[in-house]
């Protein structure tokens, strides 16, 4: 009898024991065609994730608040002032009309074709460039990428007085959202045909020696980028 119970126990465990096993739930989806589940990722990982992503994000943000800052300043215009004081000399003033160019560090710049009719703020009937004057002229143009640092101030020699000696120059730039700055640029030379230097436009170059060579190519002829029209204030 127990020879009999033991084979038939025994060949109960070898039919279990050659049924599959139950399929896991991992498995199951495989097979049907389905995703299997993501392994979870450590909670270190994702805070290191989350961290980088959080500092690329924030890096994105300032480049974005800084290209459009950039680019609001560019786009606006910007009020010239500009100061002019003619020296005391016997003939230092002129009837000529008077130009200028005004250039930031890059070789861009504003063009004054005639002060007088630009934006002169002198009382009516006033005479420009005379003997002593210290005249003032404003007028509204494109803000430059920097700050002006140079100039090229020029006489066309015309009129029956046209030499001219000019003192200083002095201008001041202002815009929305945009410092006041301010550039004096000192002269005291002849724009003249029969006084020495015997040239009709000086040129001063105040930026600083490190990239002052865009703006000396561009006063020279040899960098010509576009320019910026100014206008006068309404």
């Amino acid at each position: 009898m127990w020879s009999n119970k033991h084979k038939y126990c025994k060949s109960r465990l070898q039919e279990k024991s050659r049924k599959p096993h139950p399929k896991t739930r991992r498995q199951l989806i495989s097979e049907e065609g389905f995703r299997p589940l993501k392994e979870i990722t450590p909670i270190s990982h994702r805070m290191a994730l989350s961290g980088t992503r959080v500092y690329v994000l924030i890096n994105l943000l300032f480049l974005t608040s800084y290209a459009i800052a950039t680019l609001s300043v560019a786009g606006e215009d910007c009020v010239y002032t500009v100061y002019i004081r003619t020296g005391s000399i016997i003939k230092g003033g002129t009837d000529s009309v008077i130009s200028l160019k005004l250039y930031d560090e890059y070789g861009d710049w504003v063009e004054i074709t005639n002060l007088e009719i630009w934006g002169g703020l002198m009382e009516p009937g006033h005479n420009y460039f005379e003997r002593g004057n210290l005249d003032i002229f404003s007028g509204r143009g494109e803000c430059l990428p920097t700050p002006v640092c140079a100039m090229n101030l020029s006489s066309d020699g015309s009129g029956p007085n046209h030499g001219w000696y000019c003192n200083y120059v002095e201008v001041t730039v202002t815009g929305v959202h945009a410092q006041c700055l301010q550039q004096q640029f000192t002269v005291e030379q002849w724009l003249a045909l029969d006084a020495s230097p015997y040239e009709l436009s000086a040129v001063r170059n105040n930026c600083p020696s490190y990239d002052s060579s865009s703006a000396a190519a561009a006063m020279n002829g040899r960098d010509i980028r576009p320019k910026v029209a100014a206008t006068a204030v309404m």
